[in-house]
């Protein structure tokens, strides 16, 4: 488990100071405000992993009908933080009015924090299910504004916004799927491996990996598409009411 949190860290910290390297000479104020928010996810990532690394972030949880489970609740305090920032830089690409915008970070947050008392609750393994169901619940009205409205913003720009933001958002769905799937079989969830350190240690590498893409990837696919300023996003507009691009 210990060596896929050291890995994390030396993935995240190259890919701060890489990313802070690729925006130094970005001078458009919309594009800026989305290298900030793609800078901040491996930033707050490399926080978060050290807690977990130095035991500070994981606890044992004594589940009743169950015993003792490892949590490393540490995860979802980067995912709170980071996961939102995911979602500020893809509806600032797209020029996504602000209620729209909002919604989804706000339900991402909802999300993970109903996610972390699902990882912590201890009176019945039932009761673990219900907060997990509705962690899935906040997850879905993220994928409809993933899927269904974004797109439509994205319309409105230039065709390779259009193409990138398609790319990006096929990639953040479907690793997004893969954590409650991870939960569900993992230690917290199911525990189809045993409740051991062999699959507690899977289980923290199968998160890594997701976060590998779902970050790493993702902010590389973005931050090079905005390197040269494309003019679809320098000189983007919307008609919508209260976007950010009227800001």
């Amino acid at each position: 488990m210990a060596s896929s949190l050291w890995v994390m860290i030396a993935l995240m910290g190259v890919a701060t100071i890489l990313f802070v390297y690729m925006g130094r000479a970005v001078d458009d104020p919309r594009v800026k405000m989305i290298y900030v928010a793609t800078i901040g996810i491996p930033a707050v990532s490399l926080s978060s992993y050290f807690g977990l690394a130095t035991g500070l972030t994981i606890g044992v949880v004594d589940i009743a009908g169950r015993g003792e489970v490892v949590t490393m609740w540490g995860r979802y305090l980067t995912w709170t933080f980071s996961t939102p920032l995911i979602l500020l830089a893809l509806g600032l690409l797209v020029g996504s009015d602000r209620p729209t915008l909002f919604a989804a970070i706000a339900f991402d947050i909802g999300m993970c924090v109903t996610g972390l008392a699902a990882a912590l609750t201890r009176q019945a393994i039932w009761m673990r299910w219900v907060w997990f169901g509705i962690s899935s619940a906040f997850f879905l009205v993220v994928v409809y504004v993933l899927l269904v409205e974004w797109p439509r913003d994205a319309a409105a720009q230039g065709e390779d916004v259009v193409d990138l933001f398609g790319l990006l958002r096929t990639l953040t769905v479907v690793l997004w799927f893969g954590y409650p799937i991870v939960w569900a079989l993992g230690t917290e969830g199911l525990a189809v491996m045993g409740t051991g350190v062999g699959a507690t240690a899977i289980t923290s590498w199968a998160y890594s990996l997701l976060d590998v893409g779902a970050k790493f990837v993702f902010a590389v696919l973005l931050l090079r598409f905005l390197a040269d300023e494309p003019a679809s996003v320098t000189g983007q507009q919307t008609a919508r009411t209260g976007s950010p691009a009227e800001d």
